[in-house]
């Protein structure tokens, strides 16, 4: 027995001196954990009516965007050369078909269409008056012979009656490139002239026509003098 109680006496011994050097952590046997607390008198517990009537928590603000790229307006940004709507013309209704195999080697396809008017013509090429239909009729085979295939006998105007027409046109310019054309052909008797007349004439519109495909246009357009290559009209 006596051995026993001097175990005791020297673990509560050991016990105390333990205590006394090595005190436990905060918390852990805190005896007045609430007087650590910051008003503890001001807390307490709502009931669900008053947490209803609480408005929620606003987000924190997002963080700011990255500054968008400045944009082009669409104006600028078109590429130049941008694809258009052209127009080839005006001809002649007997002219259009040469035209059209002028146009072939392009394989337009459905952007090919034509579009026809009336037109004020003011200018004109021609060969004045022979006198009567047998010396009209010899000089359009002369034409003929020299390759020009582009011509009208006039019959029923009593002023112009027997003289051959070999186009109309809405400028004089127009017309002096068309004489041009005939002379370089041996055409010595044609002259350029005012005539008031309405004709009908024949454009031929491509749609879609791109920088490169606007070239070839013109470059067409360069192998019959009198005509233009223009923005679509409608």
């Amino acid at each position: 027995m006596r051995t026993l109680f001097l175990l005791l006496l020297a673990a509560n011994l050991a016990l105390f001196a333990w205590t006394r050097h090595f005190p436990p952590a905060d918390g852990a046997s805190d005896p007045e954990p609430g007087g650590r607390q910051m008003s503890p008198e001001k807390i307490r517990i709502l009931k669900g009516s008053e947490l209803a009537g609480l408005s929620p928590p606003k987000p924190p603000p997002p963080a700011a965007a990255a500054a968008p790229a400045a944009t082009t307006p669409a104006s600028l940004a078109a590429p130049s050369g941008a694809a258009a709507c052209l127009e080839w013309g005006g001809f002649a209704v007997a002219e259009a078909p040469r035209a059209e195999q002028a146009l072939a080697p392009l394989a337009l396809g459905p952007r090919l269409t034509q579009r026809r008017s009336e037109e004020k013509a003011g200018w004109w090429v021609y060969i004045p008056p022979t006198g009567n239909r047998a010396a009209a009729m010899k000089k359009a085979a002369e034409l003929k012979g020299l390759g020009v295939d582009e011509y009208f006998v006039l019959q029923e105007d009593d002023k112009l009656r027997w003289a051959v027409s070999l186009g109309v046109f809405s400028s004089e310019a127009a017309a002096k490139n068309r004489l041009e054309t005939l002379k370089a052909k041996g055409v010595r008797s044609a002259q350029v002239g005012e005539r008031e007349t309405q004709v009908a004439k024949v454009w031929f519109q491509v749609r879609g026509a791109d920088a490169a495909l606007q070239g070839k246009l013109k470059e067409t357009a360069q192998g019959l003098p009198g005509t233009e290559v223009r923005d679509c009209q409608s």
